[in-house]
């Protein structure tokens, strides 16, 4: 097994106990992806070894795996077995987080690449469709909050002529001026904040509330004076 190009690698070794023999397991799983790494020709740049349940998304060391992976500090994952990463539900989700991020994973159960079973396949490819359609619904929602915003009047290229006279951090943040006549428009909040991420402003439906009211209020405020 041979590759091209020189490599980052993550080693990742996962015991589910502190017992005395399962700390044994943990410095076999780093001695021999060691060893594994130096004959694929890697550069090892991080070893994380943990001592928590496969089922527990919420380990200190799978959080310094996805961070090095993301911030292109490393290149691949190195694992003893597809279990040493998680079981059940959290092993597909960090599958589906690697597969998004490219990471090949190497595995010393199949010497080299990794090769999921067909059922953990079929359900990535699952998943991956769930979050492709739920990615086209919210821009589809983003489209259709411009459009009506656009046929009750709104004008976005006067939007972004006139940023460069908006002071202050809650202007710079989004307009409010600009939710302000889009309310008056009679467009609801969430098609409101769906028009400001169009416009690339990721507002929240309840931030887009939580300001027009703050607005109201200042402006009632200062009326009574």
């Amino acid at each position: 097994m041979e590759t091209t190009t020189q490599q980052n690698a993550v080693i990742y070794c996962r015991v589910s106990t502190a017992k005395e023999e399962q700390e044994t397991s943990l410095q076999r799983q780093r001695l021999e992806l060691t060893e594994m790494a130096a004959d694929q020709g890697f550069e090892i740049v991080k070893v994380i070894e943990e001592q928590k349940s496969g089922y527990e998304i919420d380990r200190e060391g799978v959080f310094q795996m996805l961070d090095l992976f993301s911030s292109k500090q490393a290149d691949c994952l190195l694992i003893q077995d597809e279990t040493r990463l998680g079981r059940g539900n959290t092993k597909i989700a960090l599958f589906h987080q690697l597969n998004k991020l490219q990471i090949p994973v190497y595995s010393l159960t199949h010497q080299g690449r990794l090769q999921l079973s067909e059922s953990d396949s079929m359900v990535l490819q699952i998943v991956g469709i769930v979050e492709e359609y739920q990615r086209k619904i919210h821009n589809l929602k983003i489209k259709r909050g411009m459009r009506k915003a656009m046929e009750r009047g709104y004008d976005p290229s006067q939007n972004l002529a006139n940023q460069h006279h908006a002071s202050g951090r809650e202007r710079i943040d989004f307009p409010i001026d600009e939710v302000v006549r889009l309310r008056a428009n009679k467009l609801t909040f969430e098609e409101i904040a769906a028009t400001l991420k169009g416009l690339g402003y990721p507002v929240s439906k309840a931030t887009v509330h939580r300001r027009f009211q703050e607005y109201v209020s200042l402006d009632s405020d200062s009326n009574k004076r």
